[in-house]
């Protein structure tokens, strides 16, 4: 079972003293929620790219901040992080190579850019946790694990 907050949210000044410290935290609640050490790291690095591509290209050298939220939901974790700068732009303005965006691609388990209402973009990251112990079955209703297993052992098919 896992003893971990089901979610977090953050706010942090849109500055590079900023990204350590969202990092950080954010590889600690990805532990908490029984993410692998391998995992750990993937989360780490794909949250650096997203919280820096945030930082540098956001708000134009403009003060703002960089919303982060992590949640587990279902044998995954969740990270998004938000800003409500200028959006993409296309063309490869700016610092670095521009391999961040292609290396989160890489490193979670499935990811996606949405463009926010009131404008800036949201980084959605999702990584598959590892399922957590079978014999636990404090799962939340409508959980995989509880559509998995029978309601009442009466009615299962296997004893």
């Amino acid at each position: 079972m896992r003893s971990v907050a089901q979610s977090w949210f953050e706010s942090f000044p849109a500055v590079a003293d900023s990204i350590p410290r969202a990092r950080h935290a954010i590889a600690g609640f990805a532990a908490r929620a029984g993410a692998s050490g391998e995992q750990i790291d993937a989360v780490r690095l794909s949250s650096s790219e997203a919280l820096t591509n945030a930082v540098l290209h956001a708000y134009r050298g403009e003060p703002g901040t960089v919303q982060v939220t992590a949640a587990v939901v279902s044998q995954e974790l969740w990270i998004l992080i938000a800003d409500e700068g200028c959006g993409m732009r296309p063309g490869g303005e700016g610092p670095g190579l521009g391999l961040g965006l292609g290396l989160i691609a890489k490193l979670t388990d499935d990811f996606e850019i949405v463009p926010r209402t009131a404008g800036g973009i949201e980084v959605r990251m999702r990584f598959d946790l590892p399922e957590a112990d079978a014999t636990s079955y404090d799962q939340a209703r409508g959980s995989r694990f509880s559509a998995a297993r029978p309601a009442y052992s009466r009615f299962s098919t296997t004893t």
